[in-house]
C-alpha cells in the first residue's frame, strides 16, 4: 500500500505543476485544437480521400489529432523528469522514506492522467465541429484503451530520453520524434499516395497501426490486423522503455 500511496502522492505533485503552468496548457491542449481546426477548415476542403467527403474529413483526421495531443504532452513529461534530475530533486527523493519505484511511476501516472484529460477536451471540440461516431459502447471502450496504452507507452518512452538529456531543451525535444512519426503516417492523408519508400515505412510504423485501429473502431468498421499489431507495438515500447528508464534512473 505504501507503493500505491507514494505513487499517487508524487503524481498529485506533478498534476498541480501542470495545472499551474499556462505554457503547458497552451501547448498540450490549445495547440492540438488549433491543428484540428486548421486541418478541418483550411486544408480539409482541398484534401481528396476516396470514400471520405469534405464534411466527413473531421472523422478521418481526429484520431491523428488525439495522438498528437498525447505526443505534445510527452514533451512536458520529459521536461518535468529532466528538471527534477537537474535540480537535485531525485537525490532528495532517494533520501526520503518512500518507495523508490514510486518516483518514476508517479511521473507515469501523472502523465497519463494529464494526457487523457487533454485528449478528452480535444475530443469534445471534435464533436462541436462535426465529428460523429457510429461506434457502440464496446468499440468506444477499445478505442479508449488503445489511447491509454499509447499514452502509457509514450510516457515511458520519454523517461530514458529525459534522464539521459543534459538540458531541459534536449529532454523536451524528444516529442518531435513522435510528431515526425505522426506526419509520416495515415494521420492526415492515406499512405497510398506517398512515395513508395515513405509509404513502406508509413504502413509499418507503430503510429499508423494505432491510428488505423482507433479510426476503424470509431467508425464501427473491422480493425483487421491493426488492433493486435498496435497492441504488440504498445507492449514492446512500454516494456523496453520501462526497463531502460529504471536502469538509467538507478545511476542518476
Amino acid at each position: 500500500m505504501t507503493f500505491i500511496t507514494d505513487t499517487f502522492a508524487l503524481a498529485g505533485r506533478l498534476i498541480k505543476h501542470n495545472l499551474r503552468s499556462l505554457d503547458t496548457i497552451i501547448t498540450v491542449i490549445l495547440m492540438p485544437i488549433m491543428m484540428l481546426l486548421l486541418m478541418v477548415y483550411l486544408f480539409g476542403g482541398s484534401i481528396e480521400i476516396p470514400g471520405v467527403s469534405h464534411a466527413e474529413y473531421v472523422n478521418y483526421v481526429l484520431p491523428g489529432i488525439l495522438l498528437m495531443t498525447i505526443a505534445t504532452g510527452s514533451a512536458y513529461t520529459a521536461l518535468r523528469i529532466n528538471t527534477d534530475k537537474l535540480s537535485g530533486m531525485f537525490d532528495r527523493f532517494k533520501s526520503l522514506p518512500i518507495s523508490k519505484s514510486a518516483v518514476l511511476n508517479g511521473q507515469a501516472v501523472a502523465s497519463v492522467i494529464f494526457m487523457m484529460t487533454s485528449t478528452l477536451i480535444v475530443l469534445l471540440v471534435g464533436f462541436l465541429i462535426g465529428f460523429r461516431s457510429q461506434a457502440n459502447f464496446a468499440e468506444w471502450g477499445l478505442a479508449i484503451l488503445i489511447l491509454m496504452g499509447f499514452a502509457l507507452a509514450i510516457t515511458w518512452l520519454s523517461v530514458p530520453f529525459a534522464l539521459a538529456a543534459k538540458s531541459v531543451d534536449g529532454a523536451s525535444a524528444f516529442s518531435y520524434l513522435v510528431l515526425i512519426l505522426l506526419f509520416i503516417s495515415s494521420a492526415f492523408v492515406p499512405v497510398t499516395g506517398m512515395p513508395k519508400v515513405i509509404q513502406a515505412f508509413a504502413e509499418n510504423q507503430p503510429v499508423t497501426h494505432v491510428i488505423q485501429a482507433i479510426r476503424q473502431l470509431l467508425t464501427a468498421q473491422p480493425i483487421g490486423n491493426h488492433g493486435w499489431i498496435a497492441l504488440a507495438w504498445i507492449i514492446v515500447i512500454t516494456l523496453v522503455s520501462y526497463i531502460a528508464g529504471t536502469q538509467i534512473y538507478r545511476h542518476v
